[in-house]
């Protein structure tokens, strides 16, 4: 630190002004040395929190930077609608149809069986006897089932040993699309590898859920279903129908009269296509597929044309028919047709009779009086894929982000 002096300069020769001025300058000397002091230590400060301030904004900039990072990484990450204010590894967003046992359960994350494929199919208690052979089938193959009951008849059921083993819901004149859509939400059945959504008229004489599920893993079909034996089934379609000798068809040929199939088809029904009496999806497929279904159009009538968009790719590969397990399809009457005592809700207390029949009899139509509502049925189903088909043909127009991997000239669609 530099020192200041000061010394008295030469002033009159008046003792009096002379000591008053010495005296004043000395004075203003000490003020300027205390004030010089004082100025050192205030720029010494001020250095010394300038820098602490600039250290301190430097940190805050560090951690608020941090935080922004950590902030735009939780917003990148996906989370289910509704559960932002919970704690990510609390949230599970998927769930199953296993029942739990109210005791003694094992409270792990451990898997206790493999897993596991869903049988699900809309039934009514006359075709009974089918639906048991084809229940049984899948439950030794480690199926979970579950019934959807369009008759609201449910106890009648309990006689065989699987009833309890399956799930039961009821809802009184429903088709299995309107439960599916219900019932089988994509996060519901995430757990299932595969999805049997069928109808109940269908033979199982020749047919194995295990041996069929190997060959579509095989195959790599994401949407398949068994093929038609067309000696003894009801066959829509040429692509359903068996193929003697084969394993799997994808395409089906037809030379005669219009709409032909051939190589060069690229479009359902020639190819990528099977019929929704007895549809099987990889759950992936079946994601895509419950968001196509429409929730009032309960028959989904259209909805087999555009499946192969739901293939996870081509549909001309990952769409197909499964000879080598194959079904009978009976064609037997159910929605629509009621007999009386249906009609004024008392076919519950009719169902001792009915059982008292013969099973060759009770598989056919009832003997009671009937109210066959079947042409309504198709009626219906009929303008509903008219509605399908204008809601599909909108959408695409509509949305501007979408490109149909399957869009076809306008020759050929006219074709």
């Amino acid at each position: 630190m530099k020192t200041l002096s000061c010394k008295c300069i030469s002033l009159p020769s008046d003792s009096k002004s002379r000591s008053y001025l010495c005296s004043l300058f000395i004075g203003a000397c000490l003020f300027a040395g205390v004030y010089y002091i004082a100025s050192e230590f205030t720029v010494k400060d001020y250095k010394e929190r300038s820098s602490s301030w600039q250290i301190n904004v430097l940190q805050n900039t560090h951690s608020n930077s941090i935080r922004n990072n950590q902030s735009s990484k939780c917003k990148s990450q996906c989370r289910p609608s509704g559960s932002e204010a919970l704690p990510e590894g609390i949230v599970v967003k998927t769930s199953n149809l296993e029942a739990q046992p109210l005791w003694g359960a094992t409270l792990n994350n451990e898997k206790s069986s493999p897993s596991k494929s869903l049988l699900a199919m809309a039934v009514g208690i006359k075709q009974k006897e089918i639906v048991n052979q084809i229940v049984e089938k899948f439950i030794l193959s480690n199926f979970v089932v579950m019934l959807f009951h369009y008759d609201g008849v449910v106890d009648e059921w309990r006689e065989f040993a699987w009833s309890n083993q399956a799930i039961h819901v009821t809802v009184v004149n429903q088709t299995k699309w309107w439960f599916a859509k219900r019932f089988l939400h994509p996060d519901i059945v995430a757990e299932y590898n595969y999805i049997f959504l069928w109808d109940e008229d269908l033979g199982v004489e020749n047919f194995h859920p295990g041996r069929y599920i190997s060959i579509v893993k095989e195959e790599g079909l994401e949407i398949s279903q068994p093929a038609l034996d067309p000696m003894k089934s009801r066959v829509h379609h040429q692509i359903t129908a068996r193929v003697r000798n084969s394993k799997v068809h994808r395409r089906t040929y037809k030379n005669r009269g219009s709409g032909r199939c051939d190589d060069q088809s690229m479009a359902p029904p020639c190819v990528g296509w099977v019929e929704m009496m007895a549809p099987v999806f990889s759950k992936v497929a079946w994601r895509c597929v419950w968001h196509m279904i429409q929730n009032e159009l309960i028959h989904a009538w259209g909805v087999d044309m555009q499946l192969g968009y739901c293939a996870q790719g081509d549909r001309t590969k990952n769409v197909g028919v499964v000879d080598s397990e194959y079904v009978v399809h009976l064609a037997l009457p159910t929605l629509g047709v009621l007999d009386e005592n249906e009609l004024h809700g008392e076919g519950r207390g009719h169902s001792s009779q009915r059982e008292k029949l013969p099973k060759p009899v009770a598989l056919a139509p009832s003997v009671f009086q009937e109210f066959d509502n079947r042409s309504a049925v198709r009626r219906q189903s009929f303008i509903e894929m008219q509605i399908f088909r204008r809601r599909w043909s909108n959408a695409v127009k509509e949305d501007k982000c979408w490109v149909d991997p399957y869009a076809q000239p306008t020759e050929d669609r006219k074709q």
